[in-house]
């Protein structure tokens, strides 16, 4: 089969989990694209939910990304103590925060934002997804990187970039925007380490549930 017709297959196959999550917000507690630039750098090898309990003090602090860039870094840190390589990453706010300075000015194209300290690809699709702009990958979280080989979609790697380009080659460019969240959605509340396959959108078409029923 041409890539063109595993990609269209795919998008038939994938058309539950794209339906029941469509337009659902990341799981990141934002009110804006300046809270979500922060958040994402922040949760990189931590969790969402410690980010969510985290930040309403810190944007309390400083509403604005103008706001954080005219604090310091011995000022700034007790508000990012309870957060993984907390140090590492309050340099890397204030650094982009002193850069850009206004929110206006976020960027919001793929190259530009993985110029940014502490933005990596993948957290420049979850801000592209959340801000409505043209996808330019695929979201590929922890989530995603377990879920798509069992799925089937792709082989196994542990390298989310690796995945997110195995995901792009087969995926067809109108559903990358959506897919990425909604495989990390699957994975969240279903797919779990411990997977409640009875429950699965996606089980009739799953190559993992397919050896469990043999």
């Amino acid at each position: 089969m041409d890539l063109f017709g595993e990609a269209s297959n795919w998008e038939t196959k994938l058309k539950p989990i794209l339906k029941k999550y469509k337009g659902k917000k990341h799981p990141l507690d934002y009110q804006n694209i300046y809270q979500l630039l922060v958040m994402v750098i922040l949760s990189a090898q931590d969790s969402d939910a410690n980010i969510n309990n985290i930040s309403p003090a810190l944007f309390e602090k400083y509403p604005t990304l103008k706001n954080l860039s005219e604090t310091d870094l011995e000022t700034c840190m007790p508000y990012v103590t309870k957060v993984r390589n907390h140090s590492t990453k309050a340099q890397w706010i204030l650094e982009i925060a002193k850069t850009i300075k206004n929110d206006k000015d976020i960027p919001l194209t793929m190259k530009e934002l993985t110029a940014l300290k502490g933005i990596g690809r993948k957290s420049a699709n979850v801000i592209l997804r959340e801000s409505n702009k043209p996808a330019e990958g695929i979201i590929a979280d922890l989530h995603v990187i377990r879920v798509a080989p069992r799925i089937g979609i792709i082989k196994e790697s542990k390298d989310g970039n690796k995945v997110e380009k195995d995901l792009m080659q087969v995926l067809p460019k109108n559903i990358w925007s959506e897919i990425g969240m909604a495989i990390s959605f699957l994975g969240r509340e279903t797919c779990r380490p411990k997977p409640k396959c009875p429950e699965c959108l996606l089980k009739d078409i799953c190559c993992y549930y397919a050896t469990q029923i043999v």
